[in-house]
């Protein structure tokens, strides 16, 4: 049996999928702020591997929650890894493209000095040490701006827009790869499996749909395919109220996928099914 850490969020839901036989645990089952609990619940499993698919995604309610991000990101993940070397089974963690400073204009490496500007990035980065630290067979998976039909995201907030609204200022010089969760979900499987036969594929891997594009273009390809007539005011990152620091740069060289023999997924065509998914559900009432 597989364990997958998550259950309700955009990846876990998806990985329901195409991993039916596994065992799926909410935060009651498996709370990542208390790491002692994750610890348990895999030495009660003793599944065959895990795939943690949760933690504290909030980019700007980390710079207010640090303890609890490091928490739930860093020594969680980390106890976990510690806990799958002692059961000699792979683990295969969901990082994030802001463990990168965002400088520059070419695609981050997997290679590349990890250099974040902002707590969740700091968060991530520490949960990937602490993974690197337990020599634990694993894959370490950094993705950028995930997006489904369920769940809140980037995808929903434009959609919500779109109903009331003529014009939204979005950031033009944020470029990442924008990635559809289910086919993020269906690479977190495969490295899974992967990872079960030949333990030599551990490593750190990047995992971004296709075409790069900012954030305004993203805007604008989903009010295309929708049909929404809204203006995409174009702004830079710095006139776009955060209170955490964005990395412009969120390129994700994503060659290495070629170990799995996986491939960067057209983000356009899981835009294109997330809304067909989002067209089929009940009208609300």
């Amino acid at each position: 049996m597989i364990l997958v850490v998550g259950q309700s969020g955009q990846v876990a839901t998806e990985l329901g999928r195409y991993l039916p036989d596994a065992l799926f645990l909410d935060s009651a089952a498996c709370d990542l702020s208390k790491p002692t609990e994750c610890i348990d619940a895999i030495l009660h499993v003793r599944p065959r591997a895990v795939i943690n698919a949760a933690g504290y995604s909030d980019l700007n309610g980390a710079e207010e929650n640090e303890a609890l991000s490091i928490l739930m990101n860093a020594e969680a993940p980390a106890a976990m890894a510690r806990t799958c070397e002692e059961l000699k089974i792979p683990f295969v963690h969901l990082s994030s493209d802001q463990v990168f400073s965002g400088t520059g204009v070419a695609p981050h490496l997997p290679s590349d000095p990890a250099q974040p500007v902002n707590t969740l990035g700091r968060s991530k980065l520490l949960g990937e040490q602490g993974i690197h630290a337990s020599a634990c067979v694993h894959a370490i998976v950094r993705t950028s701006w995930i997006f489904a039909s369920h769940g809140d995201d980037f995808l929903k907030d434009m959609l919500q827009i779109g109903k009331t609204r003529t014009m939204v200022n979005v950031v033009s010089d944020q470029i990442a790869g924008p990635t559809p969760a289910r086919d993020l979900a269906y690479a977190l499987m495969a490295m899974t499996e992967a990872l079960i036969v030949d333990p030599t594929r551990t490593g750190t891997y990047h995992f971004a749909g296709a075409p790069d594009v900012s954030r305004s273009g993203f805007a604008k390809e989903i009010f295309r395919q929708t049909g929404q007539d809204v203006i995409v005011n174009e702004i830079p990152a710095s006139q776009f109220p955060m209170r955490a620091r964005l990395p412009l740069n969120c390129r994700l060289d994503c060659l290495n996928l070629r170990t799995f023999t996986l491939q960067r997924p057209d983000w356009r065509a899981g835009l294109t099914t997330a809304l067909q998914e989002l067209d089929a559900l009940p009208s609300e009432q």
